[in-house]
């Protein structure tokens, strides 16, 4: 691993802290960023021309580094999930590897299953906090790994896994899933995959797909083509699936071991 890895135990991880992000950011250390229209527009377009229509936008009222916001898509006959995708990772180049400066640029989407219901985040909101985060954190990681590569000097790209802390806690209290890869959307066209914005940048769009410790293990030992070939093995969909099976169970899953 090189000391860009984000998968290196050297590396801080985007788990933990607070819904709202900033709450506890010290002025010195917090630079305002507002995103680039062109982009986000370009973007908004791609995703309506490939996946459907916006149907609403999580704005940032204040952002650090770069602007956030993630883009809404109901579900649709041809796409029954709704769909998540962030604008606004792209508008800085991450800090790749020497060779890889093509994938400078990226975007993140995750997709959730159509009955997934967000909560009032509203200040009248009477929400417990457990509540909120079974609900949320799809958004809070979408937001978090969006900006992780710019705070910490570094890059995400297809393959990459990243825990939930060091030991891979859960996302939340209704789910055993608690780590995170990158790969291209199987579940989108591919042509929803990569984003030409000009001659010097093209956005590659990832898509999140929330994996068990077991898996993210299986994959560190043996190459994330094994971690897929199980998924196509057992038809694991990139669609969150809360409780789904764990390909790289030791034991009781179908005798995999």
């Amino acid at each position: 691993m090189t000391e860009q890895d984000p998968e290196s135990e050297q590396e801080p991880t985007p788990a933990g802290g607070p819904i709202y992000r900033y709450e506890n950011v010290e002025p010195a250390e917090f630079a305002l960023a507002s995103g680039d229209e062109d982009t986000i527009q370009a973007i908004s377009d791609h995703i309506e021309r490939h996946i459907g229509p916006v149907s609403g936008v999580f704005h940032e009222i204040i952002s650090d580094k770069v602007h956030l916001d993630v883009h809404f898509v109901e579900p649709s006959a041809d796409f029954p999930f709704r769909a998540l995708v962030t604008s606004g990772m792209s508008d800085l180049p991450m800090t790749v590897p020497e060779g890889a400066e093509e994938w400078r640029y990226a975007e993140l989407c995750i997709l959730l299953p159509s009955t997934w219901e967000f909560p009032d985040l509203g200040p009248d909101a009477d929400n417990e906090d457990d509540d909120i985060e079974d609900q949320y954190w799809p958004i809070r990681w979408l937001k978090s790994l969006a900006r992780f590569p710019h705070e910490y000097r570094t890059w995400l790209g297809s393959g990459h896994t990243i825990p939930n802390g060091e030991d891979a806690e859960p996302f939340a209290s209704n789910t055993k899933l608690g780590c995170m890869l990158l790969l291209p959307s199987l579940s989108l066209p591919e042509e929803f995959r990569e984003l030409k914005i000009n001659e010097e940048k093209t956005v590659y769009f990832y898509c999140l797909y929330a994996i068990y410790k077991e898996e993210m293990d299986l994959k560190m030992r043996k190459g994330v083509d094994a971690l897929i070939d199980k998924f196509e093995q057992h038809r694991i969909s990139d669609v969150i699936d809360l409780d789904r099976p764990n390909v790289a169970a030791k034991k009781g899953f179908l005798g995999l071991w």
